[in-house]
């Protein structure tokens, strides 16, 4: 079995990837205190291979039709088989990574890795862009937009931008969307949808109840509009 953790930095992602490698899921030979398997830039590099083929259709809406249909570029492929190389090579019954950056890249992976069980973690966006990550600003990873000056806006087109490329490519076999929210403030019910779509026990770990809805008590600008509809359709409120 093959698990990709897929999600925006500073998502939460880290509370999955610690959950999954305490219950015995190989998540690479070395990993960060955030989960993340390590070093990342074979998969940074991959991610500006791909976003070459993504076309920008003004404001926050993106075209990301021929990364279906066309061939997976060579060197993409060599890439991210570098960058995963210690859990390809293991023989462990259960292996998977966790990377925030591989959700840049989803179209590809899920070509790539057909068969893989897929965790789609989501957070607030309202909370996800209260802190930096590396994907703030798109264009560091060669993604097509309008750049702006303003850190939260940067932030939330990004945000936007993960979920608009999750949502169009073609859902694989196996996936669920889990929100940070409902781990953190629901584990053991959480856990158990977990462990009914993979199909192994898992543990419990550590969870701050405090990084839920910490945005009601910052002066930031947080409020987007372009972010209402999938605020919505993810069940956080307006």
């Amino acid at each position: 079995m093959l698990i990709a953790v897929i999600g925006r930095g500073h998502g939460g992602t880290r509370a999955i990837s610690h959950t999954l490698s305490e219950s015995g899921v190989f998540m690479g030979a070395q990993l960060n205190a955030s989960g993340d398997l390590i070093p990342p830039e074979d998969m940074y590099n991959a991610c500006r291979i791909m976003s070459g083929y993504v076309v920008h259709l003004g404001g926050v809406k993106w075209d990301f039709s021929q990364l279906h249909t066309m061939p997976i570029n060579p060197e993409f492929k060599q890439l991210v088989e570098r960058y995963l190389s210690s859990v390809l090579a293991s023989n462990a019954k259960h292996k998977g990574w966790k990377l925030p950056e591989t959700t840049l890249v989803y179209p590809w992976i899920v070509r790539m890795f057909p068969d893989a069980y897929y965790i789609h973690w989501v957070r607030d966006p309202r909370d996800s862009i209260l802190g930096a990550h590396l994907t703030d600003d798109l264009a560091d990873f060669g993604v097509p937009y309008e750049h702006t000056e303003n850190v939260l806006l940067r932030r939330a087109i990004s945000w936007k931008y993960q979920r608009e490329i999750v949502k169009a490519t073609p859902q694989p076999a196996r996936m669920i969307q889990v929100r940070f929210e409902d781990f953190v403030l629901n584990q053991d019910e959480t856990l158990v949808r977990l462990e009914q779509f993979l199909g192994l026990p898992l543990v419990k770990v550590d969870v701050n109840p405090e990084a839920v809805g910490r945005w009601r008590t910052s002066n930031e600008k947080l409020d987007f509009d372009f972010l209402h509809e999938d605020m919505k359709e993810l069940g956080y409120e307006i």
